[in-house]
């Protein structure tokens, strides 16, 4: 998989009583706002490209000693919101 830059950062205007409630919910289930908006970021993006989305939208994965280290299997249809 290709590695991700964190660095650019995204501002969304909500309801002020859906953040309390959705930073409430992910502290319940340990984890972060953020790890969950990039997930469902994810999710969307591979909706709608399609499973090879990461090298399109990221570049084709570095070679090193990553490939050394199995990766975790993917979880089809795992969202923070229908465990």
């Amino acid at each position: 998989m290709p590695n991700e830059e964190r660095t650019a950062r995204l501002s969304v205007l909500i309801d002020p009583k859906k953040k309390a409630c959705f930073e409430s919910l992910c502290k319940q289930e340990d984890v972060t706002p953020s790890q969950v908006v990039r997930q469902l970021i994810r999710e969307f993006i591979e909706s709608r490209l399609g499973p090879d989305w990461q090298n399109q939208v990221l570049g084709a994965p570095k070679r090193g000693l990553n490939e050394l280290s199995p990766l975790a299997p993917a979880q089809p249809n795992r969202s923070p919101f229908n465990p």
